[in-house]
């Protein structure tokens, strides 16, 4: 399955599809409330042209068997946190249960130790996203707490976990 997983630069011709799959109430759950919902393909061609202005790059989409699946990202940190990213993702629906994030998170993780030199990336996962904290594990990401009450969506609040990993020296 290796060789049918990749991440890739996001593309002007992705727009339709991002749209469709990011369109999901189910998917926009887990997501921070700055991702609109609904997801409209002018909202898809907003953050493909933004993620071209990255230097470096630090959002990809993820492809599965040729096909775009889902999104997978690193939010850099400034200042003394420079050397740390949040890493950030989803997958479509019609795509869950495959082993893409497993591996999605797996190429990223690289990259951001071995391209961007980075000595920390960590995640922010909702209580409930039970399947992103088992990305995580499967990556060996190591939960570094819980953050009470850290989450106000959907009209409730709700305990953040958070995982990290670092470069191995």
């Amino acid at each position: 399955m290796k060789e049918t997983i990749v991440i890739r630069p996001l593309k002007s011709s992705d727009k339709v599809r991002l749209a469709k799959l990011a369109n999901n109430k189910k998917i926009w759950d887990n997501l921070r409330d700055y991702i609109p919902f609904p997801y409209t393909e002018s909202d898809a061609e907003f953050f493909i042209n933004l993620t071209k202005e990255e230097d470096p790059r630090q959002t990809f989409g993820i492809n599965y068997k040729g096909e775009l699946s889902g999104v997978i990202g690193l939010v850099i940190q400034e200042d003394v946190y420079q050397k740390s990213a949040e890493i950030g993702y989803w997958i479509g629906e019609p795509f869950w249960g495959k082993g893409i994030a497993t591996k999605a998170v797996e190429l990223i993780t690289q990259y951001g130790f071995d391209l961007l030199d980075l000595n920390r990336i960590y995640s922010g996962v909702f209580e409930y996203n039970t399947a992103s904290m088992k990305v995580l594990i499967n990556n060996s990401y190591e939960k570094e707490g819980i953050f009470r009450s850290a989450i106000f969506k959907n009209n409730k609040v709700y305990d953040e976990h958070r995982f990290y990993k670092l470069k191995k020296k």
